[in-house]
């Protein structure tokens, strides 16, 4: 390097809160919930699952604020989402 000059490594961190959110969906309202679902921002993908919940969303925001949003304003409020359980998951050491 030449005199004067500084030199810098660069990089972006990112600390994203990923949630897996587990809902039980109308009876005939799973394929329209599906979909509905993988158009949201921050859905990694939406899964049918057979069992106790109809519908397995992993999810990822870059803050709890932008998780309780996708919660309270878009996944409860869609039509044909009848309850929701949300697991968040923590980086182990």
């Amino acid at each position: 390097m030449e005199d004067g000059q500084d030199f810098c490594f660069c990089y972006e961190v990112s600390a994203l809160t990923v949630a897996y959110v587990l809902a039980k969906v109308e009876a005939g309202k799973d394929q329209e919930v599906l979909a509905e679902t993988k158009k949201m921002p921050g859905v990694r993908q939406a899964i049918p699952t057979y069992g106790v919940y109809d519908l397995h969303v992993e999810v990822a925001f870059d803050s709890m604020d932008e998780l309780d949003r996708f919660i309270f304003d878009k996944i409860r409020r869609l039509p044909g989402i009848k309850e929701t359980v949300t697991l968040i998951a923590f980086k182990g050491t």
